[in-house]
């Protein structure tokens, strides 16, 4: 805002359909992070609860948010749903920013709830919201066929393309990380274009494939995990930057009123009619029902399906995208700087719980690592019961893979050839004292074609891994060096 036509800057900037291609790119970023990022392990006993909210719960606020709209706006019917289809989705960005800023994990497994929920609802705020425009625009519209062709492809397409991915994964065709990231963003654009080009809910795909792939066991989760957090992160940034560029402050006070009516109104009657209601048969805590009613945070999503319905000229009293603006902003300042508050005043707080257990980027604050050590026939180890190694007490054998069977060892496990054992030690980190250096090898080098235990030591440093193409080597007095590897060489600063 500061940056738009009414700031300092003094950009004059209304490109609506600009900002809706690169905002509705976004959606599938954090959307299909969304999902990925979702345990489902953990979120089960409450799954029945957060589907519940995020289908029913959404159609039940789009209609309380319409006939608010109605009664206290004198808007027309269909006007009052639109804007009650586009607001009636929570924003899971919002509430997980929240929550893990402060590391709120919530009793009850609500914070588990929260995430599914928020997490899932925008795809049925956006089939509302097509509805919606539809009827406004005089279109001739099958609902329930709508919704259940919507539903049923995306289901049935996310869940495709996720389970194929993870196949493909598995068959360990890409040799990279970084291939494996390549491979992922062109899966999640691909999951939202198939269902969109066949009328299908490309959102709901998206988070159904996010939700199917991360929780597949996938070697090296966790870098997945932080390149996709950093990118919905800049999504994020980058929605609400050029939301704010786009809007005109000057015009925001003929919406104010209205939308502090309808804040008020969501946020204190609907929300909270809805979740007691909805929660009820599952036979929630008091405490749960009013955590998950003052939860209800409006993010980005609402405000980018305000800027599709604007782009369908149809004919609306306010400016609906100044309206959804206007209530997010409220939304995320007042329940969003209350919500720690709210949940120590509730005593939702579980100081026994670590809210990072609800989503798949746990990782154990520790400096363990596992390393892996297969065995050959003529191994020092082989036919030897791990007792009979008086390996030291930091080093332990967590388990041992032998041939497709998995086995956690004790003292008097006997090591067979070709086992592959999973070693856990603690990590070296005196990374001050402890410098790597590279040499690529051409044909001009002294040690080329030369096995290791030809060539000497190059200053005290000590060949500790060659890289050769995309394969890596640890290497053995055996290992031939051959032009175009490249040595890792280690050296101590002492």
């Amino acid at each position: 805002m500061v940056f738009g036509e009414n700031g300092l800057f003094r950009i004059n900037f209304d490109n609506y359909e600009a900002v809706n291609i690169v905002c509705s790119i976004c959606l599938i970023f954090i959307m299909f992070f969304g999902g990925f990022e979702t345990n489902i392990k953990v979120a089960k006993p409450v799954l029945g609860q957060a589907i519940t909210m995020s289908t029913l719960g959404v159609i039940a606020t789009a209609g309380g948010v319409a006939l608010i709209s109605r009664i206290f706006l004198s808007l027309p019917w269909l006007e009052s749903f639109l804007i009650g289809s586009v607001i009636s989705s929570t924003d899971a960005a919002s509430v997980f920013n929240i929550l893990r800023s402060k590391n709120l994990a919530l009793k009850y497994h609500t914070d588990s709830l929260l995430e599914v929920e928020s997490g899932s609802n925008d795809p049925m705020s956006f089939m509302l919201t097509s509805v919606a425009i539809g009827l406004l625009a005089g279109r001739s519209i099958n609902i329930p066929l709508l919704l259940i062709q919507q539903i049923v492809i995306g289901v049935s397409v996310g869940l495709a393309i996720g389970y194929l991915s993870v196949k493909l994964l598995h068959m360990d065709l890409l040799p990279t990380q970084q291939s494996h990231t390549i491979f992922l963003l062109a899966i999640m654009v691909l999951a939202y274009a198939i269902p969109s080009h066949f009328n299908g809910n490309g959102y709901l795909a998206v988070y159904l494939c996010g939700i199917w792939i991360g929780n597949a066991p996938l070697t090296q989760k966790k870098y997945l995990i932080h390149f996709f957090d950093v990118l919905t992160n800049v999504a994020q940034f980058q929605i609400f930057f050029l939301l704010g560029l786009l809007v005109t402050p000057v015009d925001l006070p003929g919406v104010f009123l209205p939308a502090l009516i309808l804040m008020f109104a969501l946020s204190l009657i609907v929300r909270p009619l809805v979740s007691g209601l909805l929660l009820l048969p599952f036979r929630p805590d008091f405490r749960q029902v009013a955590m998950v009613s003052w939860s209800g945070l409006r993010g980005a999503a609402s405000i980018v399906f305000a800027i599709g319905a604007m782009l369908s000229n149809v004919n609306l009293t306010y400016n609906l995208y100044n309206l959804i603006f206007c209530m997010v902003i409220m939304s995320i300042s007042v329940q969003g700087s209350s919500l720690s508050y709210f949940a120590k005043k509730l005593d939702m707080i579980d100081t026994s719980a670590d809210l990072r257990h609800t989503l798949n980027d746990y990782q154990e604050d520790s400096d363990i690592s596992f390393i892996k050590v297969q065995l050959c026939e003529d191994h020092s180890w082989a036919n030897k019961s791990l007792q009979q190694l008086n390996l030291p007490s930091e080093l332990l054998v967590a388990m041992i893979i032998r041939n497709e069977d998995i086995l956690v060892p004790t003292g008097q496990t006997v090591l067979m050839p070709c086992d592959l054992l999973v070693i856990a030690a603690r990590e070296f980190d005196d990374q001050e004292n402890f410098i790597l250096s590279e040499i690529v090898v051409d044909k001009q080098k002294l040690y080329a074609n030369k096995k290791l235990s030809q060539i000497s030591q190059l200053n005290e440093r000590r060949i500790i891994l060659i890289k050769r193409g995309v394969d890596t080597i640890i290497p053995s007095g055996q290992t031939l060096i051959k032009p175009g590897d490249v040595l890792i060489l280690s050296k101590s600063q002492i």
